[in-house]
């Protein structure tokens, strides 16, 4: 998700620092939105030069002391301690007007801001995957986040070809909480045996759908899609409707996470 981000950033003309602890991590971005670069240009959508501008526009690292910029969004793993100790120690190198946004598809800002200082600074900018194509763009504003803030990130949300959605924090914000059962009520249907994996993603296909739940759950990853349905069951107090499913469970468990690791619900090849 995160390079995702940072490519759709510089193909957008921004000047991006793409950062991550793991140099495995930043190598692998480095190859996919070559990867991608290159099935623009094969297709005739960006020119050679087009390819070099945005690579020019790109830095890639994992010194956090690179990471100055007036706006930082955070892709990291879904817990709040860990996002807070983020935005922290990116405080103290940056200005406090700096704008913090989370890419959380699920977590409160507002408990995030609690954690940190300047907490008008701090807003939700959840892109969906992969971040670099799809359209739509959920801005979240919590009870401290400054109106002027909310007008930025909606208006870069513009810049970068996006269509921003204002939500206000709220759990699972608005499609994570209404798309929780086209993938829990899938689920159901396998656990019960009233219908296959395949058979429930081809009828709704059929209906419309670009893809279906089992293999949107496998693009997303089966352990970020699970820790989206554990929070909205916490925060709705176990709501038997947000339970999560026993089926992802065993797959995240038995490290099945979708695409990203080769075998979800279905199998890929690497």
């Amino acid at each position: 998700m995160g390079s995702g981000i940072a490519l759709c950033a510089a193909q957008n003309g921004f000047n991006t620092i793409l950062f991550d602890t793991n140099e495995t991590v930043l190598a692998n971005a480095q190859i996919g939105i070559n990867k991608n670069l290159n099935a623009l240009l094969e297709k005739n959508k960006i020119t050679e030069s087009d390819k070099s501008s945005i690579l020019q526009r790109l830095v890639f690292t994992n010194r956090i002391e690179d990471c100055v910029a007036p706006l930082i969004i955070e892709a990291i793993v879904e817990k709040p301690e860990i996002k807070i100790s983020l935005f922290n120690q990116l405080a103290t190198i940056n200005e406090a007007s700096a704008i913090f946004a989370s890419n959380t598809s699920s977590l409160s800002i507002n408990l995030l801001q609690k954690g940190i200082s300047n907490p008008e600074r701090v807003a939700g900018l959840h892109f969906f995957n992969p971040a670099q194509i799809m359209k739509l763009v959920e801005v979240v504003k919590a009870e401290n986040t400054s109106n002027e803030v909310i007008d930025t990130l909606m208006q870069l949300c513009i810049t970068l070809k996006k269509t921003p959605v204002l939500c206000i924090d709220a759990p699972g914000f608005i499609v994570n909480r209404v798309a929780r059962h086209y993938y829990l009520e899938a689920m159901k249907l396998v656990e019960l045996n009233l219908a296959t994996i395949e058979t429930v993603d081809e009828i709704m296909e059929a209906s419309g759908f670009k893809m279906g739940p089992f293999k949107l759950m496998d693009l997303i990853g089966n352990d970020i899609n699970l820790a989206v349905t554990t929070s909205l069951f916490e925060a709705f107090n176990h709501e038997h409707r947000f339970e999560p499913s026993i089926l992802q469970i065993n797959k995240v468990n038995n490290n099945e996470l979708g695409r990203k690791t080769g075998k979800g619900f279905y199998e890929y090849s690497k």
